[in-house]
């Protein structure tokens, strides 16, 4: 999964502006530093004078930040929690300021503003300095040392050392079990370290909450929906309710596929379960890398996408490797040379591919800066932060990715999504700073997946990533499949790990209970499980890298069902007859002004009005993920109808039940 790091990960959400007014006088700076609002200023000048301060910090932050994810160092680190300290002591004097303004009456605009202010940080900050300077250095190295962490084996000459890439290579990519249990267990190790300074971090940004009148953190990340914590939490059962039954069927053939491959007593975990380092992805997210395991019908359908962009890949490697050898340069230089050359050449590729679809709908091209600046592939010389992330860096244009790209359809299918971040960026630049965000933070996961939607079989063969497609039930199936494998796995770990979070947050999860309760939730929500129990001398939930960056991860479950219902408004406005499935508004100027009208919005209005405008209702509604998956969901109950699916898990009475399917009708 993906990372918008919007002002840190510290997550801006949007609001108003008007022009700058002068102040009466040279205010007198307050014991933080931060000079003293002018007495008279009222609350519309207020809020213009923190767009114009908002977009100056930003991009000093924003830089820091970058910094420190692409050049890993102590000195880094320093840097970037110094702009943290500095923004959220900012922030902390701002939301201060605008308590003189509650119970006044103001202007919708404004009054939307102030709330947004309230709501600009993940990461809520004490008021006391020094607790707050203790935050942010907890933060930098959390995240620091989660971009650093490897698992290394043996001594000496032998001593071998794996990033995430290449561990998460094995998963993808070997069947040998042993190989995948030791990938899995050995990236686990990184997080242990970071125990102490989570504990730490959850007290300090619970106190920041405190302060600014939540009853702790997940109630302030609830708040941000314009909804109340309570309604937002009900929503998200309720939308689970809705796509629950075919996430179990799913379960269920994935399971039967497993036995099939490992055996019985090594594809499932008692009680039913998947177990963990089987599932292709080491936080059993997505399944796709699966799909040698899963696929249904063998050879229906041409769907290897990867082999078109290895065969580019190879293509750009001979290419730089027949160029002449520079003066001076040996052999094994220049071949070095050549391959990162090449591997830049193919990641540059695989950027204007997906940027091809964003203009086919009449959006800009992106930038020069961002082929300029934007990182694609993995440094040699230092250590970064790989996980993909998209960049505004100052609110005017400046956009970029953070990527250590290879030639896999999941790298493709990733930039697709990381630039739908970067044109909603450009489209609401021209919105007062406050308001430079999403209409709420899911709806900026959903841009650039619903994109993927419309990379169907046929989008992909007219692009020659694939080749020409059967028309078959045979190869519909297969198509549905892989679309599943990471759209409907993902639904039950795009909840849990903020339920973990909320419950850390709220006291019901205790320190010393961290592991146990994180397994406690992917045995109910995912039905995975570890093969042995994994005490509380681990903290896997920091081997996950949204808990050490501490990004809000709800914002991807509600992508999952947004992006489908933007994906069948688009394809109703660009005139598609026909299974929602097979739609790919490619090309259609009407659906990209329809999609660009809503994403100039950006949180300038509450996220009900911003749907209505392009959907025409005003829920979020599950409804066009069960008729995407229709065809699907009917075939696995079918190929179900002999297995006892669901699971059991003695840590929670909660967990799903395994139900007997009822016999096959006639």
């Amino acid at each position: 999964m993906t990372l918008r790091p919007a002002l840190l990960a510290l997550a801006i959400v949007g609001a108003l502006g008007l022009a700058a007014c002068k102040p009466d006088a040279t205010p007198a700076p307050t014991t933080s530093g931060i000079p003293a609002p002018p007495a008279s200023e009222t609350a519309d000048q207020f809020v213009a004078r923190v767009n114009d301060e908002l977009r100056n910090i930003s991009a000093e932050l924003n830089s820091a930040q970058w910094l420190s994810s692409t050049y890993i160092n102590s000195d880094s680190e320093l840097v970037a929690a110094k702009a943290n300290e500095r923004w959220l002591t900012q922030l902390n004097a701002w939301i201060e300021q605008s308590r003189r303004f509650d119970g006044q009456k103001l202007s919708p605009e404004t009054a939307r503003s102030i709330k947004l202010i309230k709501l600009m940080t993940a990461m809520p900050a004490p008021k006391d300095p020094a607790k707050l300077a203790e935050l942010t250095r907890i933060a930098t190295r959390m995240e620091g040392m989660y971009g650093a962490g490897s698992y290394c084996t043996g001594e000496g000459e032998a001593r071998r050392c794996r990033d995430l890439g290449q561990l998460s290579d094995v998963l993808a990519t070997s069947r040998d079990y042993d190989a995948q249990l030791d990938a899995f267990n050995g990236w686990h190790t990184i997080s242990q370290p970071m125990r102490k300074d989570y504990t730490r971090f959850a007290q300090l940004v619970n106190e920041g909450a405190k302060e600014m009148g939540f009853a702790d953190a997940g109630e302030m990340w609830r708040s941000g929906y314009d909804m109340t914590p309570a309604e937002l939490a009900a929503e998200t059962d309720r939308l689970w309710d809705q796509v629950k039954p075919l996430y179990e069927q799913l379960h269920c053939y994935a399971r039967g596929k497993l036995d099939a491959k490992y055996g019985p007593d090594k594809g499932e975990v008692a009680g039913g379960m998947l177990p963990a380092h089987l599932m292709g992805n080491m936080w059993q997210q997505e399944w796709g890398n699966l799909w040698d395991i899963m696929q249904p019908y063998p050879g229906a359908g041409s769907l290897d996408v990867n082999f078109a962009l290895q065969a580019i890949a190879h293509a750009d490697l001979t290419s730089e490797r027949n160029k002449p050898v520079d003066t001076g340069e040996s052999a094994a230089q220049h071949e070095v040379n050549a391959e990162r050359a090449a591997a830049l050449d193919t990641a540059k590729k695989m950027a204007e591919r997906a940027q091809d679809f964003y203009v086919s709908l009449g959006m800009q091209k992106l930038p020069q800066s961002y082929w300029e600046k934007s990182q694609f592939i993995k440094p040699l010389d230092r250590d970064v932060v790989c996980h993909a992330s998209a960049w505004d860096m100052n609110m005017a244009g400046d956009v970029r990715t953070k990527m250590c790209i290879n030639p896999t359809e999941e790298d493709l299918t990733t930039i697709y999504h990381e630039l739908g971040h970067l044109y909603y960026d450009l489209a609401y630049n021209k919105q007062p700073p406050i308001f430079q965000n999403a209409a709420h933070d899911g709806f900026h996961e959903a841009i650039g997946d619903t994109i993927v939607l419309a990379m169907t079989p046929n989008y992909m063969h007219s692009v020659g990533l694939v080749g020409a497609q059967q028309q078959s039930h045979e190869a519909m199936i297969n198509a549905q499949m892989r679309m599943a494998l990471s759209k409907v796995a993902f639904l039950p770990f795009g909840l849990m790990i903020d339920r973990w979070r909320w419950g850390v947050f709220d006291g019901s999860i205790k320190p010393e209970n961290y592991n146990k309760a994180w397994w406690d939730l992917k045995a109910k929500y995912q039905g995975v499980a570890p093969i042995s129990p994994r005490g509380e001398t681990y903290f896997d939930p920091g081997a996950k890298y949204h808990v050490p960056a501490n990004t809000p991860y709800t914002r991807y479950f509600l992508a999952r069902i947004l992006q489908f219902q933007f994906y069948k408004s688009l394809c109703d406005a660009s005139g598609y007859k026909g299974p929602l499935y097979e739609c790919s508004f490619y090309g259609s100027k009407e659906a990209g002004e329809k999609y660009s009208a809503m994403l100039s919005k950006g949180a300038s209005q509450p996220w009900q009005q911003t749907m209505k405008e392009l959907t025409g209702g005003e829920k979020m509604d599950a409804s066009a993920v069960l008729e995407y998956f229709a065809p699907l969901q009917e075939w696995l109950k079918q190929q179900n109808s002999t297995q006892q699916c669901g699971w059991t898990s003695s840590a929670s009475s909660t967990h799903a039940n395994p139900q007997p399917n009822p016999p096959a009708a006639g």
